[in-house]
């Protein structure tokens, strides 16, 4: 049996390398071993903080560029827009009727987010997991692949689906199972080696963007902050050298040698030679991925396509899941 796999990021700001090795290239990897594959730009998720409503378009075909420019092919997978698909606000709905407010309040993105003005936060970031459970759960979802910061919401979503399923006596939503993303899920930052690589980081220097092109990356990553002392030669020489590390994940993870074989390489000399070697390993990575997603937002037309087929296909899944929870729930329904 075939694993259906449901995933989605936000369309906010732009994708930058972390989202790459931590998610889309594990996306493509699913993909292509003939699981039944789901990728949602989250655009419903995208307003539960404040946003600039004529960018809000725009960056749904940018995050939709991004996939498609990785490799996610939108015919062996469906590609749409969160917002396409109604079945994600009506889910949400009707099970935020069971999801307990305790769960919620344990919920650390909440007080992450929420900082110290919980109090003003909207209830749409309060209840961003039970959405994250819906969209889920209209596909039926069997694996989810998740990072670190969303392993807490997969739970939830499991835990709302037992509670669905023991209230009204069914098996009808399976219990999402995680998948593990792999190596080089947390790329730090370029300034700053102990703060996770974010897409929202005021720096454009702390992060290569999916859009950035050669000369660009090559820059960043010269400029990128290392430490005075030799490269090391061994993992001991590595500790509590956060940026060094970080410099050396990206660069096996877009190699695909290992950590020791690039430390036999450089180990003992100064950064600049290796950081040349990983600037040519980065561009002949991503300067591709950087050129098919700016041809594809030159001319959306193709974009605008795939995004509204892929609402239609995940359409057809959802609608019947919805009409039969409907049903289950004990609604009128016409006919």
């Amino acid at each position: 049996m075939k694993k259906r796999i449901f995933s989605g990021m936000q369309p906010t700001n732009r994708l930058q390398l972390g989202n790459y090795l931590g998610a889309l290239r594990n996306w493509v990897k699913m993909q292509n071993d003939d699981n039944e594959c789901i990728y949602c730009v989250v655009d419903l998720h995208a307003i539960t903080m404040p946003y600039e409503t004529d960018q809000l378009a725009r960056a749904t075909r940018e995050v939709t560029a991004a996939y498609i420019a990785a490799g996610v092919d939108p015919k062996k997978s469906i590609i749409f827009a969160q917002s396409a698909v109604t079945a994600h606000a009506e889910l949400n709905w009707l099970l935020s009727t069971m999801t307990q407010m305790g769960k919620l309040d344990r919920m650390t993105q909440f007080k992450d987010k929420g900082g110290d003005n919980k109090e003003k936060a909207g209830l749409g970031l309060y209840a961003y997991p039970v959405l994250m459970a819906a969209d889920i759960l209209a596909y039926k979802a069997t694996h989810v692949p998740v990072g670190d910061d969303q392993k807490q919401h997969l739970e939830l979503a499991r835990e709302v689906a037992r509670t669905f399923n023991a209230r009204y006596k069914t098996q009808f939503f399976p219990e999402p199972e995680t998948v593990l993303m792999g190596e080089a899920t947390r790329v730090m930052s370029l300034t700053d080696g102990t703060k996770k690589m974010s897409k929202s980081d005021p720096s454009d220097n702390s992060r290569i963007n999916l859009t950035d092109d050669a000369d660009t990356i090559a820059k960043k990553i010269r400029k990128a902050k290392s430490d005075p002392n030799p490269f090391p030669s061994n993992p001991g020489e590595m500790e509590g050298r956060a940026e060094v590390q970080n410099l050396i994940t990206i660069y096996t993870a877009l190699s695909g040698d290992t950590a020791q074989s690039v430390m036999d390489r450089f180990g003992g000399g100064q950064f600049s030679p290796f950081k040349e070697a990983l600037a040519e390993v980065a561009v002949n990575a991503l300067a591709p991925i950087a050129k098919r997603l700016n041809d594809l937002l030159a001319d959306t037309t193709e974009i605008d396509k795939i995004l509204k087929d892929g609402a239609e296909k995940a359409d057809a899944l959802a609608s019947p899941v919805m009409k039969d929870a409907y049903k289950i729930m004990g609604f009128w329904q016409k006919a």
